[in-house]
């Protein structure tokens, strides 16, 4: 039963990947001659976003209006948060926060991060909630597909790689929007809160009164999955029985977190026409993405260390898992979440074992295995940079890609785009492990304890936004940090593959020989895979070492 129900979460919105992608490219990509309803829309987005959304932007006009965009929603949402106790929504007299807190809290759901060093049911009102952090899970979500969709352009030989602002309204209002209709209400139907009054106060048998608090659940956890944000309106976030409630809303928000990552590859290869090409990259993220469910429910099926020598019966690791789901559910969300950049929970990651929040850190590292929405296929086309470029060299040949050459300036971008990620990771890590900061933070010592510091910043500059618990984060010196990481890793690996995209439009296309570098075979896919794993272990292997492995060896040799 487990096996077919790892199978039906991942097949299921494979599946469903392929008619969503079709759909998604028609969104972004309207046709010469539209339809009356298509050009009903186009007329009524261009009364939304008047003549700026109808100019044509190279890659550099792009990226400038993306920042931009993206600089106002940040402040906008900032100023929520600020004021919240003097807005509307606010039946439960919900209070100023800190403004460090603020800082992280906007830095995190601008960058579809949604890192929460916060409890929501506590912290926030229903008006920041819905009109400040909701917004943002829209808008992050649709200012991924927006750069890829730019990003394929440039690849396909455009110079012009569309409007930002237009491609932001298509993505939101075609895609995104309803979408999440349809899976807030089926989320409605199995048991999800969906109100807007305040706190229900219950009377226990014993006589006394508990406040259970509740809200606009459902909207919130329907983008929060669909647009890989994986943001709590509660604190436990899907690990809360309102947040999800059974069998059946923990399926329908399992497949939620990779649909429309799947969905966005078969988008990139209809806009750059080249559907084997997508099949090849599908194929290199599907093998990924078996491989760590499979290892997590793996490492997973032992018992957890706190039980040996007891006299109990030996089990799979129970600890900190909502057994209402499902035994493989737990480790089979934190491999989805993690390597989808979503981020949400459905059990305690904090409790896995080591090796099995080793392969959430992998899928974090790797950070290309779907990954966030339209962002994880960024991330991994500057590994594609890397393999053609390994490729050309091992032929002798100038590496090209889809006929246009890559050249120094290109691996120059691909490299620095690549490196940023672990400079944010092991650098914050080796100064938070190095200084009261985080030492005195850390809720276990030793081995665990380096372990939370560590996925604390993986989970921060992958945009990722899961917790490994046991940290006490909320503190200046973890919200400033991981609030910078956050910024910076979410929009210098934008920018750069955007250069490059727009440097390869740029250059003539040259005609396919016998000696050209085929992209839609099994033996490209091999080499973008070795050049994933290869420079993942080279990076990150010495920090394994030191957190997970180490746990791990500890606990079977103590």
């Amino acid at each position: 039963m487990a096996f077919l129900f790892i199978i039906a979460l991942l097949g299921g919105p494979a599946l469903l990947s392929w008619p969503l992608g079709r759909g998604m490219a028609w969104v972004m990509e309207p046709p010469a001659t539209p339809g009356r309803w298509r050009a009903r829309f186009e007329a009524l987005l261009l009364t939304c976003g008047g003549r700026a959304i109808t100019v044509g932007q190279d890659w550099k006009q792009y990226a400038l209006s993306l920042l931009l965009f993206n600089a106002v929603m940040f402040a906008v949402v900032y100023l929520v948060l600020v004021l919240q106790p003097l807005l509307p929504l606010n039946p439960d007299a919900k209070g100023s926060i800190e403004p460090s807190l603020i800082f992280h809290t906007t830095a995190s759901f601008v960058t579809n991060t949604n890192l929460q060093h916060y409890a929501g049911e506590v912290t926030m009102s229903y008006f920041s909630q819905l009109f400040g952090l909701m917004w943002l899970q829209f808008m992050s979500a649709a200012t991924g597909i927006a750069a890829l969709s730019a990003l394929a352009r440039g690849v396909a030989g455009r110079t012009v790689l569309g409007n930002f602002y237009a491609d932001l309204l298509r993505a939101t209002l075609l895609i995104l929007l309803p979408l999440s209709v349809i899976v807030a209400a089926l989320l409605v139907l199995g048991g999800l809160v969906m109100t807007l009054q305040g706190a229900a106060m219950a009377k226990t048998l014993e006589g006394a009164v508990q406040t259970i608090a509740r809200g606009p659940v459902a909207a919130f956890t329907a983008i929060k999955q669909l647009g890989t944000n994986g943001g709590g309106f509660f604190g436990p976030n899907a690990t809360h029985p309102f947040e999800n409630a059974s069998f059946f809303t923990n399926v329908v928000e399992s497949v939620c977190i990779v649909l429309i990552p799947m969905a966005s590859v078969w988008m990139f290869g209809r806009i750059i026409g080249r559907l084997r090409h997508a099949a090849v990259i599908f194929a290199v993220m599907g093998v990924l993405l078996v491989v760590m469910v499979g290892l997590a429910n793996t490492f997973e099926s032992a018992s957890t260390a706190a039980l040996k020598g007891l006299p109990v019966a030996p089990s799979a690791n129970l600890e900190g898992k909502e057994l209402r789901f499902g035994l493989p559910a737990g480790p089979t969300w934190g491999a989805l979440t993690t390597a989808t950049s979503n981020g949400s929970v459905n059990a305690m990651h904090d409790s896995f074992n080591p090796l099995t929040g080793l392969v959430a850190l992998a899928g974090m590292w790797l950070n290309v295995a779907f990954g966030g929405v339209g962002v994880g296929l960024i991330n991994l086309f500057l590994y594609i940079i890397v393999a053609v470029f390994i490729g050309g060299m091992m032929v002798g040949r100038t590496p090209e890609y889809l006929g246009r050459k890559v050249e120094t300036r290109e691996m120059k971008f691909a490299l620095l785009a690549i490196l940023i990620h672990p400079l944010l990771i092991l650098s914050g890590t080796a100064l938070f492990s190095a200084t009261a900061w985080g030492a005195a933070t850390v809720g276990n010592p030793g081995f665990h304890g380096f372990t939370e510091i560590l996925y604390e910043f993986t989970s921060a500059a992958a945009n990722n936004g899961s917790g490994f618990a046991g940290l006490t984060n909320n503190t200046v010196p973890w919200n400033l940090a991981t609030g910078l990481v956050m910024l910076l890793g979410r929009y210098i690996p934008i920018v750069f593959p955007l250069a490059i995209a727009g440097a390869l439009a740029a250059k003539p296309a040259a005609p396919e020989t016998a000696g050209t570098l085929r992209t839609d075979t099994p033996l490209f896919g091999f080499v973008i895979l070795g050049s994933v794993l290869l420079v993942g272990a080279l990076l990150f292997m010495p920090v394994a070492v030191l957190g997970p492995i180490a746990e791990h060896l500890s606990m079977i040799h103590p």
